[in-house]
């Protein structure tokens, strides 16, 4: 009988609370220009503080969560994310917009970072992050048809700190002590004795993946930090229409996750990604070039269907490379700084440049991404051990004793180690000649019995 697969839902809310702030971007950095009377820039600059903070987060905490305990950092984080976001919803003050913006993104990098750590101690981490991510695009659509129907600055800051209240009570269900029993249970023989508890696997491959999604996520921000304002101001749309624009655009972004979920390693992760990302930056330049309703729907229609299915599979990928969750929190850090200089990097090109040429570069930037996080994917995918062998994250030796005795391949470990070698022992002394004949029947002895 094999296991029940059990849904991690503490982690698909603590992630979802991580990362409402990001889907949230365009239509906060709206609302802070208008609300506060701040310029496109200042207004982006504002989003772009708020992610920095976020990725700060995951690079002081990766390497702390086994120590202090998923439970108490996640904690802390929804409680910073509910202080930061609320208090600056409630004010007009921009200094203190500002500070709890700061406040709040250190606290939803906080949630995102235990999250990451945990999903990649998960049996099937790809699944988990496919459900934060129906999560998170589920509750942005919602906020996305809600918002521009009300006024003031703070509505999208009040939604992501009320989730991290909601978030709150489900936090009791994650490990509170130093070291995570998934981890634990996840690691290799090396790591589980403390031997290698100190190094990264994948040494090179993550450092080329965290340098690929740093420039892959912001070029995604660039574009959607200023998404709001392509509709308003060249495609001149009103602001419930681009709302309703990006709440389609959102829904159909849970159809490609869906999708992605029920593909799920068929194809690798190589042509998922490589071949997203160039279908992606199509749709960049698309969007941006945008002057009516047809094209600009279009493009961010298709631009968010495809880009949530990337993203699972660079999370996936990025935790298929280390079972600790480490690479996953490190190139999740990394992807957080490329998401916190997006609107910025947004705002400065579509002023000097125009909003098409700011898609054109953004395209070819991608294109030239994809070429890195292809490598990667492929390199660490690897090939099966041997024809027919069972090949999970990692390839551990034990995929081809599962492959060849037939052992169910739920009880193959799941660990990002790289791949051993399979060596030859030749035995001396011949061969035990087969008995001539059949003994008594009698009960098999258990194994190992005498």
């Amino acid at each position: 009988m094999y296991a029940p697969r059990t849904t991690p839902w503490p982690l698909v809310a603590l992630f979802t609370a991580g990362y409402l702030a990001p889907y949230l971007l365009p239509t906060t950095v709206g609302r802070l220009e208008r609300g506060l009377d701040l310029t496109p820039t200042q207004a982006g600059g504002v989003g772009s503080l708020l992610l920095l903070s976020s990725a700060t987060a995951g690079f002081l905490l990766a390497s702390r969560v086994e120590r202090t305990g998923a439970r108490t950092l996640a904690r802390l984080g929804l409680v910073l994310a509910a202080v930061g976001y609320g208090g600056a919803a409630l004010t007009t003050s921009v200094p203190a917009v500002v500070a709890g913006a700061v406040v709040g993104g250190f606290g939803s990098g906080t949630a995102t970072t235990v999250a990451a750590t945990r999903i990649a101690a998960e049996k099937d981490p790809h699944r988990a992050s496919t459900l934060g991510l129906l999560s998170v695009s589920a509750l942005a659509g919602v906020v996305y048809l809600t918002v521009p129907h009300l006024p003031g600055h703070g509505l999208t800051l009040a939604a992501i700190a009320l989730t991290a209240l909601a978030v709150w009570p489900l936090t009791a269900r994650l490990p509170g002590g130093t070291a995570g029993t998934a981890a634990q249970t996840a690691v290799g023989p090396a790591e589980a004795d403390g031997s290698g508890a100190g190094r990264l696997p994948y040494r090179r491959s993550g450092m080329v993946l965290a340098g690929a999604m740093l420039l892959w996520s912001m070029a995604q921000n660039a574009l959607w930090g200023v998404s709001g304002r392509i509709g308003v101001d060249q495609a001149r749309l009103s602001e419930p229409t681009v709302g309703v624009v990006f709440a389609v655009a959102l829904g159909a972004g849970l159809l490609g996750v869906l999708g992605a979920g029920a593909l799920g390693s068929r194809l690798g992760r190589a042509l998922p990604i490589g071949g997203g990302t160039v279908v992606i930056a199509c749709c960049i330049a698309l969007s941006a070039s945008a002057t009516g309703l047809g094209s600009f729907a279009f493009g961010e229609i298709a631009w968010n269907t495809f880009y949530p299915v990337v993203l699972s599979y660079l999370i996936g990928l990025a935790a298929s490379l280390d079972a600790r969750g480490r690479w996953a929190v490190l190139v999740g850090s990394a992807s957080s700084l490329g998401t916190a200089a997006g609107p910025l990097t947004g705002s400065v090109l579509s002023a000097q440049a125009g909003f098409p040429v700011m898609g054109a570069v953004l395209a070819v930037g991608l294109l030239l991404v994809a070429v890195p996080m292809t490598g990667v994917a492929l390199h660490a995918g690897g090939r099966a051990l041997l024809p027919g062998a069972v090949r999970r994250r990692g390839g551990h030796p034990a995929a081809v004793v599962a492959a060849t005795t037939g052992t169910p391949s739920g009880a193959v470990p799941e660990v990002g180690a790289p791949e051993q070698p399979v060596v030859e022992i030749a035995l001396d002394g011949a061969a035990v000649p087969a008995r001539g004949a059949y003994d008594t029947a009698a009960a098999t002895q258990a194994p190992g019995g005498l």
